[in-house]
């Protein structure tokens, strides 16, 4: 009874989480197709792919689900400053470097 009594809990605990996790990977999705064709303008899709990996893995939980918000449409001035903002910062720098991806022209 008492394995029970702990595993319902654990199971409901693991479930919560997962669909938590299918959220963040859709909203990832959904800005990846917001950051690629900004990053798309000054240079060629797959390195404009490997740039928006480096945005958004630096990009904070709030900042994807901005960048989400966008979908569908093109990029506004404030979107297209939030991902300069983004790929400005060190560790974005750094992953730029690292996947040879030229400083941001945006």
């Amino acid at each position: 009874i008492l394995m029970r009594a702990l595993v319902l809990p654990a199971l409901l605990l693991l479930s919560a989480c997962d669909v938590n996790a299918l959220g963040d990977q859709a909203k990832r999705k959904a800005a990846q197709t917001v950051v690629q064709p900004v990053l798309g303008v000054n240079m060629p899709a797959p390195v404009a792919a490997v740039g928006t990996e480096c945005v958004l893995d630096n990009a904070s939980h709030a900042e994807i689900e901005a960048l989400a918000r966008d979908v569908g449409v093109e990029a506004g001035t404030l979107t297209v400053a939030n991902i300069r903002k983004i790929a400005e910062r060190p560790a974005t720098q750094a992953c730029f470097a690292a996947g040879g991806v030229p400083p941001l022209k945006v």
